[in-house]
């Protein structure tokens, strides 16, 4: 019994392979677009807006000084006086300061919060070096909260933010490319466990291994679950209706805009107006301001509204997932080629 000879595949053609490459390479250059905007456009020239300073003081030469420093600064400060140091420190711990000046003849001193903002205090220092040194009398500065040791600059807690960020964004392509054929509520329930996965590894690194986070761990740890399963709610959610485009769309969310506008590099007083908008409600900024209230302002200083931001992202996202189901159930997701979802599981974790 002959069998009829099977006819090989004819190979792709130059043109064709020339295309299919030129669709995978939008998602990287589109990135390097977005990457280089956003950054750029939050860091290249970092400007004091409205920094919020203080004098100690009610004489006349407290006033004066602080008309004059206003005066001279224009809209770069908000220049007040208080009346005494206990009103000073108060502001500066509830976060609604950056430095606050005791004037002194023979020893002036700048009250600081360096775990609001280091970049912001160096910025409030050079302004009252400029007054004490014409004075020719040195600057004590005197900081209210210490860094943890293992944070010296006090930027650790915005590294801790890209880790969360990138393992729950890259993971959020695996459970839509490698668990396509799953229920939604499976992936679901794949993604929170993976997020709390993400939350360990992140408070683990940050806590006993780097002392990032040298007390309040189970705080920070909950906030870092919080996040991160946001993140990746929201994209297990869309990327039903994105698919490879996924990637991208999560890469502008989560880090395009959202590690410009948290404030680990540059609080919102020493950005442009759209990055410094977007901090009061974008998730990143929800975390990491967070994590400092707890570990530097004893869980003040506005730490109940950044927990509602990371709440209402995470309701976003079940929003999104459910939105998913519901399309998934009318039968309108594709069963995704394997080849397919294996080339979009690789683009997107290797970007």
């Amino acid at each position: 019994m002959s069998s009829t000879p099977r006819t090989p595949a004819a190979a792709p053609t130059l043109g064709h392979s020339l295309k299919h490459l030129a669709v995978h390479l939008i998602t990287p250059l589109l990135m390097c677009l977005g990457m280089a905007l956003a950054y750029q456009g939050a860091f290249h020239q970092p400007e004091p807006h409205h920094l919020k300073v203080a004098l100690v003081g009610t004489t006349p030469q407290a006033q004066g000084l602080a008309q004059a420093i206003q005066a001279k600064a224009g809209n770069a400060l908000d220049v007040r006086t208080l009346p005494d140091r206990t009103a000073a420190e108060q502001q500066l711990r509830d976060r609604d300061l950056v430095g606050a000046f005791v004037p002194d003849a023979k020893s002036p001193e700048l009250l600081v919060a360096k775990g609001n903002s280091d970049t912001s205090v160096v910025v409030a220092t050079a302004v009252f070096t400029n007054v004490t040194d014409k004075q020719g009398v040195p600057l004590h500065v005197t900081d209210l909260t210490p860094l943890a040791e293992g944070d010296p600059t006090g930027q650790g807690l915005f590294f801790l933010l890209v880790a969360l960020s990138i393992g729950s964004y890259a993971s959020v392509a695996a459970i839509g490319a490698a668990g396509a054929g799953l229920r939604m509520r499976v992936r679901a329930l794949v993604g929170l466990a993976v997020s709390l996965v993400v939350s360990v590894i992140g408070i683990v690194t940050a806590g006993p291994v780097f002392h990032v986070v040298d007390h309040d761990v189970a705080a920070i740890w909950a906030l870092g679950w919080l996040y991160s399963a946001g993140v990746i709610f929201v994209g297990i959610g869309l990327h039903t209706f994105l698919k490879r485009w996924t990637t991208l769309a999560l890469m502008v969310l989560f880090v395009m805009l959202n590690f410009t506008t948290s404030g680990g590099i540059y609080r919102p007083e020493l950005q442009n107006g759209f990055f410094g908008a977007l901090h009061g409600f974008w998730t990143g900024a929800g975390f990491l301001e967070g994590a400092r209230s707890i570990l530097y302002f004893d869980g003040g200083a506005g730490l109940g509204g950044h927990v509602l931001t990371l709440v209402v992202w995470l309701l976003l996202g079940g929003a999104a997932v459910g939105a998913a189901a519901l399309y998934e159930r009318r039968g309108r997701r594709p069963v995704k080629a394997s080849v397919e979802a294996e080339e979009e599981m690789e683009e997107a974790v290797a970007v």
